[in-house]
C-alpha cells in the first residue's frame, strides 16, 4: 500500500486536511504539537474503471486500491537537533513513499502561526533546512563506518563512498538531493538508507475558501509556484476547509459541490493522482464473479512481479498470465467477446504490464 506523509509547520492545516480525507478525528487544535501520535488513515483510491469492471463482471464485492496517509506532527526549527517533538517526526517520515508539505497560504488572525508571519517560501525552506540536516547526520555517520574499508581499497565500500560525498556536499550547501542525477547502480546503493531529504515532495498550498476560484490573485500560492518551478516539485491548490465539507458529502453531492467551485476532482484525489505521477505508479485489474479488484503496481514491472503483489506463490511459480487490455473490453463489451476477436492475450515472464490490463494468473508450486 501506498504511504504518504503530511507534513508541515505547526497551525498550516495539516490535521484539518487529514481529518478531511480520512473522516477521521485527528486533533485539530490551535496550538504547535497538537499531533503528537502520527495518525494514520487509510483511503480508497476512486478508479472509474472498476465501476465499468463491476457492470460488466457483476461480481459479489469490487475492492480499490488503497492510499495511506500519515499525519505527522508539526515540525519547526530545529527538528533535526531534537527541538519541539524533533527526532520523534523525522522517524516517521522515513517510512513513508512520498512526502506531502502542507503549506499556509491563508491570512487568519485567529489561528496563530509558530514564525508570527505568513511566508510560505520561508517555512518550505525550514522543513527543508531541517530534512537536510537530519539527513547529513546519518550521511556523515556512514561516511564514518565506510572510511577504513575504502582506504584498503574494498571496491563496494569506495563506490557507496563516492555518492554519499556527493549527497553529502549538497546538503553542506542545503541543496535538496532530489535535484542531482543518480544511477541505477547509486539509487540501490543509497536506498536502505531511506533518506528524508531524497524522498519525491508534493506541496499542498492551502488557501481561504474564496481564494480557491480565484488563484491567480493569491500572492502566498503564486509565490508557492514560483518556488516549485524552480525545485521541479509537484504543487496542488486546496482549502482544507473545503475538503472537510466534500468529506460530509455523497459522491453525488461531490460532484454537484466540485462544479460550483469549477473543480473537477477534490484536493485528495489530485493529491494522489500526483502522488502516482511522480512515484511511477499504475493500476492493473483482477475480475471475476467473486471480486473484482485493482492492484497498484510500479512502472516497468513484469508480469511475475506484479503477480507476487497478490501472492509470493504467485510470483514463485508463475506460468502465464492472461492479459486483456482494458480498452479492448471496453470495444468488444464482454470478456467473452473480446477473447472471440483474439484480444485475450497468453503472455509469459518478460511481460512489462501496462496500466488496465485485466488480469489472471496462472502459476503452479
Amino acid at each position: 500500500m501506498l504511504k504518504a506523509g503530511i507534513v508541515g509547520l505547526p497551525n498550516v492545516g495539516k490535521s484539518t486536511l487529514f481529518n478531511a480525507i480520512t473522516k477521521a478525528e485527528a486533533l485539530a487544535a490551535n496550538y504547535p504539537f497538537a499531533t503528537i501520535d502520527p495518525n494514520v488513515g487509510v483511503v480508497y483510491v476512486q478508479d472509474e474503471r472498476l465501476d465499468v469492471l463491476a457492470r460488466i463482471y457483476k461480481p459479489k464485492k469490487v475492492v480499490p486500491t488503497a492510499y495511506e496517509f500519515i499525519d505527522i506532527a508539526g515540525l519547526v526549527k530545529g527538528a533535526s537537533k531534537g527541538e519541539g517533538l524533533g527526532n520523534q517526526f523525522l522517524s516517521h517520515i522515513r517510512e513513508v513513499d512520498a512526502i506531502c508539505q502542507v503549506v499556509r497560504c491563508f491570512e487568519d488572525e485567529n489561528i496563530t502561526h509558530v514564525e508570527g508571519s505568513i511566508d510560505p517560501v520561508r517555512d518550505i525552506e525550514t522543513i527543508k533546512l531541517e530534512l537536510n540536516l537530519a539527513d547529513l547526520e546519518v550521511v556523515e555517520k556512514r561516511i564514518q563506518r565506510l572510511d577504513k574499508k575504502a582506504k584498503a581499497k574494498v571496491k563496494e565500500a569506495q563506490e557507496e563512498l563516492q555518492v554519499l560525498n556527493k549527497i553529502k556536499d549538497a546538503l553542506d550547501q542545503n541543496i535538496s538531493p532530489r535535484t542531482l542525477e543518480f544511477s541505477d547502480e547509486d539509487k540501490k546503493l543509497i536506498k536502505s538508507f531511506n533518506l528524508l531529504s531524497l524522498k519525491p515532495m508534493i506541496y499542498i498550498a492551502n488557501v481561504a475558501e474564496e481564494d480557491l476560484m480565484d488563484a491567480d490573485s493569491n500572492k502566498f500560492y503564486q509565490d508557492v509556484l514560483a518556488f516549485a518551478k524552480k525545485e521541479g516539485t509537484e504543487v496542488v491548490l486546496i482549502s482544507a476547509q473545503v475538503e472537510m465539507e466534500i468529506a460530509s458529502l455523497n459522491p453525488e453531492e461531490q460532484a454537484h459541490f466540485l462544479e460550483a467551485y469549477g473543480l473537477q476532482k477534490s484536493g485528495l484525489n489530485q493529491v494522489i493522482d500526483r502522488s502516482y505521477d511522480l512515484l511511477g505508479l499504475k493500476t492493473y485489474f483482477t475480475a471475476g464473479e467473486p471480486e473484482v479488484r485493482a492492484w497498484t503496481f510500479k512502472q516497468g514491472m513484469k508480469a511475475p512481479e506484479c503477480a507476487g503483489i497478490i501472492h509470493s506463490d504467485f510470483e514463485r511459480g508463475f506460468i502465464k498470465a492472461e492479459t486483456l487490455a482494458y480498452d479492448d473490453l471496453l470495444k468488444y463489451e464482454t470478456p467473452q467477446k473480446a477473447k472471440e476477436a483474439g484480444r485475450v492475450r497468453l503472455e509469459g515472464k518478460e511481460y512489462l504490464v501496462k496500466d488496465g490490463d485485466i488480469m489472471l494468473f496462472r502459476f503452479n508450486v
